[in-house]
């Protein structure tokens, strides 16, 4: 799985104009989930989201994590994450798990954040989404599965 994290002051993802998901301040979330990955991925993923420590402290340092700062988080499946540039001008996304499987582990991933008390919103899948944030910081991290 793959995860572009964007730490926000606010966030929101609308859908035909209609918001549909918004936090204040978190993580925008970009989730990308590729035809190999696992359930051991999701979790993964799950937990490093969960535990990363990149909100400001009492002296300015980051060193907090979304629990500690009351953060939330705005996920927003991106299948786009495992487009392939290599070759020619248009990407090809062979990489990506196909639809129906990897909604399903998009799914199991905001259960994981829920369950482990965070405040989860969410883009709807395969719908044409429009997203607006403002990156504090800005803190922009990757994470992908595989390079683990």
């Amino acid at each position: 799985m793959r995860a572009l994290v964007q730490r926000v002051s606010e966030a929101r993802v609308r859908v035909d104009g209609e918001v549909i998901g918004a936090i204040g301040t978190g993580f925008l979330v970009f989730v990308g989930v590729g035809a190999g990955d696992t359930p051991d991925d999701m979790a993964y993923l799950a937990r490093k989201v969960a535990d990363l420590r990149v909100f400001e402290d009492p002296d300015g340092r980051m060193n907090l994590a979304l629990a500690d700062v009351r953060g939330a988080v705005l996920a927003v499946s991106q299948f786009t994450l495992y487009g392939d540039t290599r070759k020619g001008r248009r990407p090809s996304f062979v990489g990506a798990m196909e639809p129906g499987a990897a909604s399903a582990m998009f799914d199991q991933l905001v259960d994981a954040w829920r369950a482990a008390g965070l405040h989860v919103e969410t883009g709807r899948f395969g719908a044409d989404m429009k997203v607006e944030l403002i990156n504090d910081g800005p803190v922009t991290l990757w994470i992908d599965t595989a390079a683990r």
